[in-house]
């Protein structure tokens, strides 16, 4: 069966298809649908829902989602920070260095800082997405190129014709595999496990409004509540050993993370010793890439930037992508190929840095030991973490492809 998205070119919007309802792909949706764009989101899962646990919102996406109109519903479940990224050696938990955000980063920034469940934050953005424009339990088998735009394929035989396609299909992303060939995405040698604490079981010190982060010898912690202070997220990696599992439904035991953090400081075993069924991934390792669109498809989130989670900013990357995209399309409704183009130049130099960053925090968190890492532990207490960070916590996708356009 064969189907159009909706419209065609000859009205003021192409037609939209958007492969893909996660974070990014609904909020692509979103951004498209505020701007009067005629869109329509395909998502293999028979529900939306994001499988995982917690995720960081810096002010980068919180200014986008305040934009979208549905901050508030946000905010009912998320956890505004007054400490983040608060580094403590892993045998004793001597504070090595601490963003003070309270009162400061709005300060700062315009917008405060929050962490949050994922799907939470779906929920949010989900708000903003009329229901009517969501096509569920459509998995992606391929795509053909035309001059036109393209023809998507599902694996129930449905096939549908836009001017524009996004690529927002995760890490495994069919979409990718029209565009680029990348490079065949590298074992990192490192596993994360997830979990999920109830309150009332946690420590006091786990339920503070604080990103903790307790680093060590080949591993490293992070912690934090979500859901309005009902939870305490836990991830933390690990060598990952002869595990390869990529998968997010993949499952641990709290034994086999207990023995991961043997000897580390008691406190911190004592909040693993009370976490739910833990998750557990393998980190695979993929290059930047050179190119995210081809003709009148391109990508968006993981599946044009996957990154390690060391920086937390591949979901905020993800929804600054969705907002970039919008403004891009919005602008240049009759040539969508350009507007491809600007979105690309624009949010593919960003991307490519966070992800690169993010892979070197793989050597600097897991330092044995020794001299090298007295001079981290150093190095994370001089001068001002939180400006430092000015150049991700101040940006605005929005006005970077409104510039961009206006060199057009």
């Amino acid at each position: 069966m064969t189907s159009s998205a909706s419209a065609g070119t000859s009205g003021t919007s192409p037609r939209i298809v958007v492969v893909g309802g996660g974070i990014g792909g609904l909020a692509a949706a979103a951004f498209l649908h505020k701007a009067g764009m005629n869109v329509r989101v395909y998502e293999q899962a028979p529900q939306l829902g994001e499988v995982g646990a917690g995720l960081v919102i810096s002010p980068n996406a919180v200014r986008l989602l305040r934009r979208l109109g549905h901050l508030d519903r946000f905010l009912e479940s998320a956890v505004e920070l007054e400490v983040g990224w608060e580094f403590r050696r892993w045998e004793n938990g001597v504070v090595l260095s601490a963003e003070q955000m309270a009162g400061r980063c709005e300060d700062l920034y315009g917008e405060s800082s929050y962490v949050s469940h994922r799907a939470d934050l779906l929920e949010a953005i989900r708000a903003a997405v009329p229901p009517k424009l969501v096509e569920l339990g459509k998995r992606c088998t391929g795509i053909d190129h035309h001059d036109g735009g393209a023809r998507v394929h599902f694996d129930d035989g449905t096939v549908v014709d836009a001017d524009v396609v996004v690529g927002a299909d995760g890490v495994h992303s069919v979409i990718r595999g029209a565009i680029t060939t990348p490079s065949p995405a590298e074992y990192s040698g490192m596993c994360a496990f997830r979990a999920l604490v109830p309150a009332e079981k946690a420590p006091d010190f786990a339920r503070r409004p604080v990103q903790t982060l307790w680093i060590g010898p080949d591993h490293h912690l992070v912690h934090y509540p979500v859901s309005a202070g009902r939870k305490i997220n836990i991830v933390a990696f690990a060598p990952a050993g002869d595990f390869t599992d990529e998968s997010w439904s993949s499952r641990s035991t709290v034994a086999e993370l207990l023995a991961e953090f043997d000897g580390w400081d008691p406190r911190l075993i004592e909040l693993i010793e009370r976490a739910g069924t833990p998750g557990r991934w393998a980190l695979l390792d993929r290059a930047p890439l050179s190119q995210w669109s081809k003709g009148r498809v391109t990508l968006l989130g993981d599946a044009a930037h996957a990154m390690f989670p060391f920086f937390a900013q591949g979901a905020v990357q993800a929804i600054e992508d969705a907002a970039a995209l919008a403004q891009c399309l919005a602008a240049q409704p009759g040539d969508p190929e350009s507007a491809l183009a600007v979105y690309e130049q624009v949010r593919r130099p960003r991307a490519c840095r966070l992800q690169e960053l993010s892979r070197d925090r793989k050597h600097i968190n897991h330092l044995p030991d020794g001299p090298e890492q007295q001079q981290r532990d150093t190095a994370l207490g001089d001068g001002d973490a939180l400006t430092r960070s000015g150049w991700i916590y101040g940006y605005d996708a929005e006005a970077a492809a409104q510039e961009a356009l206006t060199r057009c």
